[in-house]
């Protein structure tokens, strides 16, 4: 078989695995990967969260010269499937049509995940040549958004920390080198109860949580500013308040998501947010303030020019023929967690595909022989071997 088919045979396995977060049961999923794993001789270990659950497998294979370790990373969990009947194909089909991998999962990330299986499997016969060494972490715990295999794998005294960490997310035509990040927050805006044809004429909780909306919404924010390339920007993506048609409603909940830059980050988030709640308060009293609690912020970053390893996977894709571009993207990912750790991360540079995370997910295997290549001398190049 050749090496190609391989990582194919071992996608196709991984999609027929349904391994949708929070729904399925991970072991089966990291199963076939051990058992893929085990028949290459590659030295490999499951990665727990502080529960004692799996969230990721983690492969390791070390050069016998000195030097900094690098990392690939892929998901092996999957969103879930949505509405199976308006699916073309099974969710976990596992099929090749006309050239695409069909299935949850084949395009982010289990095609990605088998393909740098197949690097691991490579470098592990030729670790002699090496400088420091490779990692693949294989994380189960991602599109939950906890990033728990990751977690592990920074966590784990035993791993060495990596250099840099090139994500398979996939697209053909960008290297991701960068993100906005973000800072989340649940404000909790009050009022007093009582019957809904009362003569009190106070606002109720959702009303002053609609006036709380047009605050935010009004807020000035700045425009992209120097090296980075998008601006700031703030979402009300919730609101949960009232019951029924004859009570004033005492408590309404906003969720608020606000994507940050460098010369706009969590705290200036934060000072906005809670400089709206103050003019609510004052504006529109209550018998009790409104709260805000903030749930999770993540830096904004970009690597500069000529770091790695985005200068390796560019200049590598280069030599292959390709033409790609850096881009910097408006949703945060996995990188922004690694920014945090300071390491440097690329993310988004795979095979053409569709549905992702909706309808009749699938991967072009067209594309695989090409994006194989560029990270293997992306790796090669970092590990300093020829």
């Amino acid at each position: 078989m050749t090496a190609h088919a391989d990582v194919i045979d071992l996608a196709r396995r991984l999609v027929r695995c349904p391994s949708r977060a929070g729904i399925d049961d991970y072991g089966p999923v990291l199963d076939v990967l051990e058992d893929w794993l085990a028949g290459r001789e590659l030295p490999f270990r499951r990665l727990h969260d502080g529960e004692g659950c799996a969230v990721g497998l983690l492969i390791e294979v070390a050069g016998a010269r000195s030097g900094p370790w690098w990392a690939l990373d892929a998901c092996v969990d999957t969103a879930p499937y949505g509405d199976e009947d308006a699916w073309s194909f099974a969710p976990d089909s596992g099929e090749v049509v006309d050239g695409w991998l069909h299935g949850r999962g084949a395009a982010d990330s289990k095609l990605a995940a088998a393909m740098f299986c197949g690097i691991a499997a490579e470098l592990h016969g030729r670790a002699d040549a090496l400088h420091g060494g490779l990692a693949v972490l294989l994380d189960a715990d991602e599109h939950t958004g906890g990033f728990g295999g990751a977690r592990a794998y920074l966590a784990d005294p035993e791993a060495v920390r990596p250099a840099g960490v090139m994500i398979g997310y996939p697209g053909l035509d960008e290297v991701v080198v960068g993100g906005r990040g973000l800072w989340r927050a649940v404000i909790a805006v009050h009022a007093a109860s009582g019957h809904s044809g009362s003569r009190r004429t106070a606002p109720g909780a959702v009303s002053r949580a609609a006036h709380l909306v047009r605050l935010l919404e009004e807020a000035e924010l700045p425009g992209a500013e120097g090296e980075f390339p998008l601006p700031p920007k703030l979402t009300v993506t919730s609101c949960h308040g009232g019951q029924g048609f004859s009570v004033v409603p005492d408590r309404c909940e906003l969720g608020v998501d606000i994507r940050t830059t460098p010369s706009f980050d969590a705290d200036a988030a934060e000072r906005l947010v809670r400089t709206a709640v103050g003019e609510l308060d004052l504006r529109v009293p209550a018998p009790r303030p409104t709260t805000i609690t903030p749930v999770a912020a993540w830096p904004p970053y970009r690597l500069v020019k000529d770091q790695q390893p985005a200068a390796a996977l560019l200049e590598a894709a280069a030599r292959e023929g390709l033409v790609v571009r850096p881009k910097t993207a408006g949703p945060s990912n996995i990188g922004n967690l690694l920014a945090g750790e300071g390491i440097p991360a690329t993310a988004g540079f795979g095979v053409r595909y569709e549905g992702l995370h909706g309808v009749d997910e699938r991967a072009c295997l067209e594309d695989l022989p090409a994006v194989h290549a560029v990270y293997r001398r992306a790796v090669l190049s970092l590990l300093g071997s020829p």
